[in-house]
């Protein structure tokens, strides 16, 4: 899609996959360094080893975070803003080397207000044996298609001109 996707073009029911992403020891310790999270069942590959998982597991809110980035774009929707989550389970634990993508379905939506409607996502985080490892609900804004402007120019020094929207 060339676009973003407008409240209006939405449907209860529509379902999107994302592209797959494998889980790094450098995205754990980064991720450990950007929250202060050194628990050592995620960074302390002995401490692990004695644990219930037997080796150190990947952060759950670095999971979350995947969740956020690999959904982005699956749909790309013409989000106003980011409104909540609800509900979200940790299920089973995430390792280094796993590889994880996103399923997302509109499971409700309603207008609120003249340029936007409310927009609750089912969010699932599922590994690379097709086991859901996190799940839940998103809630965003998201513009009708008579609010959004398209404009196609050049955006920070990008030749080709990406495409790019803003709520008008």
């Amino acid at each position: 899609m060339s676009r973003p996707q407008s409240y209006d073009e939405l449907t209860i029911g529509d379902r999107w996959r994302s592209q797959a992403r494998t889980i790094t020891q450098t995205d754990v310790v980064n991720f450990a360094c950007v929250t202060g999270d050194f628990d050592p069942l995620h960074v302390d590959h002995e401490t692990a080893q004695q644990s219930m998982f037997g080796q150190p597991i990947a952060h759950g809110l670095l999971g979350l975070s995947f969740v956020a980035g690999l959904g982005l774009h699956s749909p790309w929707a013409a989000t106003v803003a980011f409104t909540g989550i609800d509900g979200w389970r940790f299920l089973k634990p995430l390792y280094v080397g796993d590889t994880v993508h996103v399923v997302t379905e509109v499971i409700d939506k309603r207008p609120h207000g003249r340029r936007q409607g409310a927009v609750t996502w089912k969010r699932q985080l599922i590994n690379q044996k097709d086991e859901v490892v996190q799940e839940g609900t998103f809630q965003t804004l998201v513009a009708m298609s008579h609010a959004v402007t398209h404009k196609i120019g050049k955006l920070n020094g990008d030749e080709e001109g990406e495409q790019a929207y803003r709520v008008a």
